[in-house]
């Protein structure tokens, strides 16, 4: 069933049988992964019985049957109320950056690895995502980065981050050489194989792995995270997240570079372009369970000690 068969009205309209917070509920999720369809399977025919709408994603609704509303993700965005992302942090990240634009409430159900992002379990998702259709969750706000590539004053290419901008070698790692600057001011010059741009989401990701610390959510901050620097002397550095980044890479670098956003989108850049990054006006609704704890996340997905005493 495609967008012509789906008979409701768009999000912020009422529905007078439904007293419901969400009217309009969509559902995303990793194509092709047996895990997930079977966790969509059963969100579908649960929230149906209870008198939704349902919309599912295209990419995943020839899996759950030829009778589905089914949506891409822009469409979803202009329709539902809320989105039920079901797999890991990569998936959310995707429908993050799409969603963000129109302020759907989105929540995950955890099919992944670590899953930061993904409260909800697989196997018994009815108890916790009753309350928080009846109202029950907390509201945490995400800001996003933007990113874009700009060649002899002209912007080339941009996108959105939700964890983030990473400037980069293409296919081989090797050392390249850049600039950076803070609102214009430069700060240093660089030769690594890298730089990491991170969003209070991303300092556990990539940013991580790579020696930054940990920014705790609710902190309006950036981290920028150089990738094996040729100096033992360079440490990431936290900056305030209204500050203005330029990247100014070298001309005498190679011309396979990229500017990758959330390791889902590519940019090209070429010897002497600019890369600029700042804070997005889009932000992420995400919506948790009653009770949600981030250090009680953490301690969870990174393995900390529980309390001694």
């Amino acid at each position: 069933m495609g967008i012509n068969s789906y008979v409701s009205s768009p999000k912020g309209t009422t529905n007078s049988n439904m007293t419901n917070l969400f009217k309009t509920i969509g559902l995303i999720g990793k194509p092709h992964h047996e895990g997930t369809n079977q966790t969509l399977r059963r969100l579908h025919h649960w929230l149906s019985v209870q008198g939704f709408n349902v919309i599912v994603e295209e990419r995943v609704s020839a899996e759950l049957g030829p009778d589905v509303c089914s949506m891409d993700l822009l469409e979803m965005g202009e329709h539902c109320d809320l989105a039920i992302v079901v797999g890991g942090d990569g998936n959310m990240l995707g429908a993050a950056r799409v969603l963000a634009r129109f302020d759907v409430a989105v929540i995950g159900v955890n099919r992944g690895n670590l899953g930061f992002l993904t409260d909800l379990p697989p196997d018994n998702f009815e108890d916790a995502l009753s309350k928080v259709l009846d109202g029950e969750f907390e509201t945490e706000h995400r800001f996003l980065l933007e990113a874009e590539v700009h060649r002899h004053g002209k912007t080339i290419a941009s996108n959105t981050a939700v964890n983030e901008a990473v400037l980069h070698p293409g296919k081989i790692a090797h050392m390249i050489q850049f600039e950076v600057y803070i609102d214009e001011q430069f700060m240093y010059s660089q030769r690594a194989d890298g730089m990491i741009v991170s969003t209070p989401t991303g300092s556990t990701a990539y940013s991580l792995s790579a020696g930054g610390s940990i920014l705790t959510p609710n902190l309006q901050a950036i981290i920028l995270v150089p990738m094996f620097p040729h100096t033992l002397s360079c440490r990431p550095i936290v900056v305030d997240a209204s500050c203005n980044i330029k990247l100014v890479v070298s001309p005498n670098n190679d011309e396979n570079l990229e500017v990758s956003c959330d390791g889902h989108v590519h940019l090209a850049v070429l010897p002497g372009d600019e890369i600029f990054i700042r804070r997005s006006n889009e932000r992420l609704r995400l919506i948790h369970p009653k009770g949600h704890n981030y250090f009680h996340v953490l301690r969870n997905k990174l393995g900390w000690g529980s309390k001694l005493f």
